[in-house]
């Protein structure tokens, strides 16, 4: 939460977060016409967000079809990316507005667990992602051995293994304060009336930032290269330029399902690289410079994280013919007719 505006205005014009107080910080002004256009799309972003991964989740739930180890694991990525949905966006968008905190200490304790509790849903996601790429690997790399290899129960306890690693990492940098170690005096010095402020020192920004974010894409980008090369050999083994068909050879036979599934969980890692990079850059420099990054361009580079979360069912819907017809089914209503949990997906 930033609580200083930097325009250059007159002091009679200045608004605090708490009024009459020399200590307060000073209240974000903008005109109604800038305020209402981020309320709508504050409000835009949460509703794709909650909505969309809300159809993703009644989705695989309900169709029968799409009952498999990779949609269990989006499904859990869909229920990550609904929680920053309905519990971080929300209080995010207010003081993005306002810059000022108004809930007092005690909730700005609870606040703050709330960006652990960001920082948890993260690395969840970054987990969720690498347990995707491990599955691709295994039904294009291996087809023959990914149906004994790689089932629900697998996919169960890899995302179990996700959710305990990130809530290990992220509240217990929480409950330890590391993150504010070597930083009281900066802390004291800059903290105004009306703020909720959430610092961590270079080592552990760095530390997260590789843990989070750089280590994990360098090892999923890996990941998906390898799969495209093998992909491309199938492709070039059976004289086709542009489809994965059946090869006989040493690797078995790679589906064109799967080679098209495998491009479409690309895109999202992709994407998800592209939304939170800039951020965890901006985190491991920040420090370094004294905490000075302009308050603007963070508060752009986080919305533009949460923006990932909003993105997912998108690209379902545009790459995955099987969930493009779950989407149609729900929006129609045809989810409710009888039968409709084992009709068929399959786009001919």
């Amino acid at each position: 939460v930033v609580c200083i505006n930097n325009t250059a205005i007159n002091m009679q014009q200045l608004l605090y977060c708490v009024p009459g107080s020399n200590a307060s910080c000073v209240m974000e002004q903008f005109s109604f016409l800038t305020s209402f256009a981020l309320y709508l799309l504050f409000v835009f972003a949460m509703l794709v967000t909650i909505l969309g991964n809300a159809v993703v989740i009644v989705s695989i739930c309900h169709f029968k079809q799409l009952h498999n180890p990779t949609n269990v694991l989006i499904l859990s990525l869909a229920l990550a990316d609904l929680l920053v949905g309905v519990i971080v966006m929300p209080i995010r968008a207010i003081t993005a507005i306002y810059g000022c905190w108004f809930y007092g200490d005690t909730f700005c304790q609870i606040h703050a667990s709330f960006d652990f509790f960001e920082l948890f849903l993260i690395i969840a996601s970054i987990f969720h992602l690498i347990c995707i790429a491990v599955d691709r690997h295994q039904a294009i790399c291996n087809p023959l051995h990914y149906s004994r290899k790689i089932t629900i129960t697998v996919a169960v306890m890899m995302l179990c293994v996700s959710w305990a690693l990130a809530a290990v990492y992220s509240f217990g940098i929480l409950y330890s304060k590391a993150n504010e170690a070597g930083l009281e005096d900066l802390m004291a010095s800059i903290t105004c009336l009306g703020a909720c402020l959430v610092y961590s020192n270079p080592v552990w920004r760095i530390l997260g930032s590789t843990i989070c974010i750089f280590f994990p894409c360098t090892v999923m980008v890996c990941i998906y290269t390898h799969i495209f090369i093998l992909a491309k050999q199938h492709v070039r083994k059976i004289g086709e330029k542009n489809n994965c068909s059946h090869d006989r050879g040493k690797g078995g036979f790679v589906k064109k399902s799967e080679c098209k599934a495998a491009k479409t969980l690309s895109i999202v890692l992709g994407v998800f690289i592209f939304c939170w990079m800039p951020l965890f850059a901006v985190s491991i420099i920040d420090p370094l410079i004294g905490y000075s990054t302009s308050a603007f361009l963070l508060e752009v580079l986080t919305w533009l994280a949460y923006f990932n979360s909003a993105c997912n069912p998108i690209i379902y819907a545009l790459f995955y013919p099987s969930f493009k017809k779950c989407f149609h089914c729900i929006i129609t209503l045809k989810i409710f007719s009888p039968n409709s949990s084992t009709m068929n997906l399959s786009v001919k």
